[in-house]
């Protein structure tokens, strides 16, 4: 489902209020070039988790999902000083591409990419009792969003912001007979955070360049 107002409108918030930026821009050509799947956030959802990790001052930064480090690059450079963003990927070629991007951003030193499926390295953060974050980011495999949330919230304190990327799928979140994945694993997130009473939780709908699509966002208490 898409209108092609949705993308035109998208532009016009980047060329009002974003206007264009050599090391995003490359970021995209070199994931191309790479052959990563298109599936970055947009430029306007980029610059929104940019103004979260200002407004909340985060020195520490927990993403699931590098990709080719779009996103990362955005979250970086919202950091207070001398923070940091940990950023896990389980491909090593998607990993390989996101440092050359957050090298060439210059923001290598702000950045701890982790290789590995995320559910093992976020229960060895975990066991390993590793420093509470400020702010997460989840997108990555949907399957696993139900798991990856629940270790975030357990390397959280209170006050830290965790926000679920592609929650709404096209409305497809709201069919129970769903046979797609995607879908299956984005329900199974919300009914585990209807249970969930660590955080207040609410998913936003949006419509743009990423088609009709949407987040969670929660505060652990």
């Amino acid at each position: 489902m898409s209108d092609p107002r949705w993308t035109e409108v998208d532009h016009y918030i980047e060329g009002k209020l974003l206007g264009d930026d050599a090391a995003l821009g490359a970021a995209l050509a070199a994931n191309h070039d790479g052959g990563l799947p298109a599936i970055d956030v947009s430029a306007a959802q980029g610059r929104f988790l940019h103004l979260l990790a200002l407004a909340g001052r985060a020195a520490r930064i927990l993403e699931v999902g590098t990709l080719g480090g779009y996103s990362t690059i955005e979250l970086a450079r919202g950091l207070a000083e001398g923070g940091r963003v940990v950023t896990l990927e389980i491909d090593p070629h998607h990993a390989e591409v996101a440092r050359a991007n957050i090298d060439r951003a210059g923001l290598s030193d702000r950045v701890d990419i982790r290789v590995a499926p995320a559910i093992n390295t976020l229960d060895a953060m975990v066991a390993g009792g590793e420093a509470p974050f400020d702010l997460v980011f989840i997108d990555a495999d949907k399957t696993g969003n139900a798991a990856y949330f629940d270790r975030a919230v357990a390397l959280s304190r209170p006050g830290t912001i965790i926000i679920v990327d592609n929650v709404i799928r096209d409305g497809g979140v709201i069919d129970p007979a769903s046979d797609d994945a995607a879908i299956k694993g984005t329900r199974a997130l919300f009914d585990a955070l209807e249970r969930d009473d660590r955080v207040v939780a609410t998913a936003v709908q949006t419509v743009g360049v990423k088609k009709w699509d949407g987040f969670v966002m929660a505060v652990v208490k």
